[in-house]
């Protein structure tokens, strides 16, 4: 099959993706928040988008269900750690910083948990994350004793509940962290979007998946949509 599919997540991704795709002459032809569909046409014959779970993009593109796909740094971090890939790179080719979906993964704690105190005393702490991986890294780097409670939603209710001492997460505005009384202590990394290739694609559907890639280049460098 010649055609090329591009695996996207609902949501914030697929939001800012599309102006991206917009100024390469792709449109996508079905609204996912319309449609039930999970295979979405776009106007170009030889391109599908395929709608998956954003931590699932990495490994639909790594085993050859997409040959492209867009994903967090956070995401592409965390699934390389998972599969023990040397410092949590994947094996995928990664061409572009899409420059889109920009957050910045932080640790935070209830206002009045003193966390340097309790990082200083060499306490062990609990904190709550999806990124696992990457919280343990950045902890051991630190010498930080921790636990770490994997949950995968609303990580806000772990420090207000007990459940955890500190949480790792994303954070955009900082907005949700204020509204329910947490404090952002550290700054591990900035997060973006980026386009991700299957190395196989690469070889085998070269011809069609360079103009795409130069496209998306080419329309990152006009800048924000």
């Amino acid at each position: 099959m010649n055609g090329l599919t591009l695996a996207l997540s609902k949501g914030r991704i697929f939001d800012d993706t599309l102006p991206l795709l917009r100024k390469a002459g792709i449109e996508v032809l079905e609204d996912p928040e319309k449609s039930r569909k999970l295979i979405l046409p776009t106007n170009r014959p030889g391109l599908r988008v395929v709608l998956v779970r954003a931590s699932d993009v990495p490994t639909y593109v790594e085993y050859g269900g997409a040959d492209v796909g867009v994903a967090g740094l956070d995401v592409l971090l965390e699934h390389g750690a998972a599969w023990g890939h040397h410092g949590g790179a994947t094996g995928l080719y990664q061409p572009l910083d899409l420059g889109i979906a920009r957050c910045r993964m932080s640790v935070a704690v209830r206002a009045d948990f003193n966390y340097p105190v309790a990082v200083q005393q060499g306490s062990r702490i609990r904190v709550a994350t999806k990124y696992v991986q990457l919280a343990r890294q950045h902890f051991a780097d630190k010498g930080v004793h921790v636990d770490l409670i994997k949950l995968y939603g609303s990580m806000e209710l772990a420090p207000l509940t007990g459940l955890a001492d500190a949480i790792v997460d994303l954070v955009s505005t900082g907005s949700t962290l204020k509204a329910n009384q947490l404090v952002e202590v550290e700054r591990i990394m900035d997060i973006s979007a980026r386009l991700i290739v299957s190395p196989a694609a690469l070889k085998l559907k070269r011809e069609t998946l360079r103009p795409l890639i130069d496209a998306l280049g080419q329309a990152c460098s006009e800048g924000a949509p």
